[in-house]
């Protein structure tokens, strides 16, 4: 009897622990962690692609964008790593700066212990002017007038994308600069308007304004393989065969489940060929490359290998 009793209650502890996994995600929102403040690129996009997520999750299926900004995203990587594998908390990664830090510094967490699930785009690095500044706006005489003059460039954070891209033209061509790190690139953005700092370091979708009318931000070289819509030329083009890009994509916990992470990844790729996820979020449609997370893991396997000679650079900057 008491053994038909046990084998009942675990049989019967099998099926809830079945409808709990079948709920996923029905029963309560799924925490998107952004680790930049508002207005940036990853929180636009993450709040754009969220909402259309959403639709392909279920039909009760909610993701609330959640920011929590601050060392150049480890506050954010740091949250995802330690979170409950359950699916319901997930996370933008933002790499290059996400490989980066460990290599450089002790950090809260471990690009081993996260999981990629897709990534959403590849989107590359731009110096950006404030033409009513005064500054050069051309890449000669910005290199020309480093080497006298240390001018403040505006980033996202020490070791993420347009930190590591000044470094290495900085080290390429010769001078140093004054190394200004935001919380998030809107921030930076508003700072630059605000003739606060002398330069930028955008990425392409978070530099929509370059080459528009009316506006006084402008381009001075772009580290793409070509040149984008706008037509800042690249630093090949300019002598300087480097490049760097912001690559974006989602994350959660280690041992998220396989189910759950196919899901997510699914409904990632799903919505990026979503004409009205193109039309609302114009400025990632450019940039978007998606790939699996498992593909994606081996692809940074080798980035990994080229961040590792950055890491003297880091002092490079005043």
């Amino acid at each position: 009897m008491g053994k038909t009793l046990g084998s009942v209650m675990l049989v019967c502890a099998g099926m809830l622990s079945q409808t709990a996994m079948a709920a996923w995600p029905d029963d309560k929102p799924i925490e998107l962690v952004v680790g930049f403040a508002p207005g940036g690129g990853t929180d636009v996009m993450a709040r754009n692609l969220a909402r259309f997520m959403e639709k392909r999750l279920g039909e009760s299926a909610r993701i609330v964008v959640v920011n929590k900004p601050g060392s150049g995203g480890e506050i954010a990587a740091n949250y995802i790593q330690h979170a409950k594998p359950d699916g319901y908390t997930l996370g933008m990664i933002n790499v290059p700066g996400y490989i980066f830090l460990p290599m450089y510094r002790k950090t809260s967490y471990q690009p081993d212990q996260i999981r990629l699930i897709a990534r959403i785009v590849d989107d590359p690095a731009m110096l950006v002017a404030n033409r009513d500044a005064g500054k050069p706006v051309t890449l000669q005489d910005f290199i020309a007038q480093s080497k006298q003059t240390a001018f403040s460039v505006g980033h996202s954070g020490d070791g993420t994308t347009g930190h590591l891209g000044m470094l290495e033209l900085g080290r390429d061509a010769g001078f140093q600069f004054t190394s200004i790190p935001f919380k998030g690139n809107g921030e930076a953005k508003a700072s630059l308007l605000g003739q606060h700092v002398d330069y930028v370091m955008m990425t392409t979708g978070e530099a929509l304004e370059v080459g528009q009318p009316g506006t006084p931000l402008v381009g001075v070289a772009l580290w793409g393989a070509k040149r984008a819509a706008n037509g800042v030329p690249t630093l090949a083009e300019q002598g300087y065969n480097l490049q760097i890009s912001s690559e974006r994509g989602i994350g959660g916990p280690l041992n998220l489940p396989d189910d759950i992470a196919k899901r997510v990844q699914d409904a990632v790729q799903a919505t990026m060929k979503d004409p009205e996820f193109l039309k609302a979020g114009k400025a990632d449609a450019p940039v978007l490359a998606f790939l699996p997370g498992a593909q994606w893991n081996q692809q940074l396997q080798e980035l990994g290998k080229r961040m590792k000679a950055l890491v003297d650079l880091m002092g490079s900057a005043k």
